[in-house]
């Protein structure tokens, strides 16, 4: 089991500084959210480039949330150059049909070309007019017919689903999870903040060899990044937490 840092969590730094911080605070690799307003993220020679000359790899690839199938694709010319085997994509919105369609169409063809894992996020729990669900494909049920899944606690949690459960029931299928905590309702907590049980998830993961990568990813507010000495001592807690609980 890789742990990894996702850029998200350190938004607000530069890409080189954050396979830097990585590398210091001794990440297995890195998971890099590509953000269209970050043009450093969305070009992969100069991702490939930091991330040799750092020394880090990039271990998964986030297409942006409200992603169409040019990004898709620019994500896996992404994956190609880097040598990364898994792509995320979130659950599109309820009336993006044509994506949804691409979707369940194209990426078992592409897993097959490319030998690259593409796979389907659970959604944050966000309802149109109070009661309609605004993303597709966004079911554990989805989830699993997708074949390849990634599993974000504070998500499942914000659902009311018991992460355990969850984990339990996306195993067979689970390529990469985000991972962070829960504390008074709010998500994306550091690791050792909060009321999900994140010491058992981790254990059952290293008991059943989970083969993909567990990434942090906090939200930059809860974890004070503008104060770098703060911000490092967090991740590093997180880090170690995961190594705590694996080693059990």
């Amino acid at each position: 089991m890789k742990i990894a840092l996702s850029t998200d969590t350190l938004k607000g730094y530069g890409l080189n500084r954050i396979f830097e911080f990585a590398k210091e605070l001794g990440f297995d690799g890195i998971d890099l959210a590509m953000d269209p307003k970050d043009f450093d993220t969305t070009d992969p020679e100069y991702v490939a480039k930091i991330s040799t000359e750092i020394g880090i790899p990039v271990v998964a690839i986030q297409t942006m949330d409200n992603a169409k199938p040019k990004d898709l694709n620019l994500a896996i010319e992404m994956a190609k150059t880097l040598g990364t085997k898994v792509i995320i994509v979130q659950p599109p919105k309820i009336l993006d049909r044509k994506y949804s369609d691409w979707l369940k169409k194209e990426v078992p063809n592409i897993r097959k070309k490319e030998e690259i894992s593409i796979a389907l996020e659970n959604a944050p729990n966000k309802m149109w007019l109070g009661f309609i669900p605004e993303r597709v494909m966004n079911s554990m049920s989805e989830l699993k017919k997708f074949k390849h899944a990634c599993l974000d606690t504070s998500r499942a949690a914000e659902k009311k689903e018991d992460i355990l459960g969850a984990y339990g029931n996306l195993q067979k299928f689970l390529v990469h999870i985000h991972i962070s905590n829960v504390s008074k309702g709010k998500g994306y907590q550091p690791l050792t903040r909060g009321s999900l049980p994140l010491e058992s998830l981790i254990s059952r993961l290293a008991a059943d060899d989970f083969k993909g990568a567990v990434s942090i990813k906090i939200n930059p507010k809860l974890l004070h990044a503008k104060d770098k000495t703060e911000a490092l001592n967090v991740l590093k807690e997180s880090k170690a937490f995961i190594e705590k609980y694996t080693k059990e």
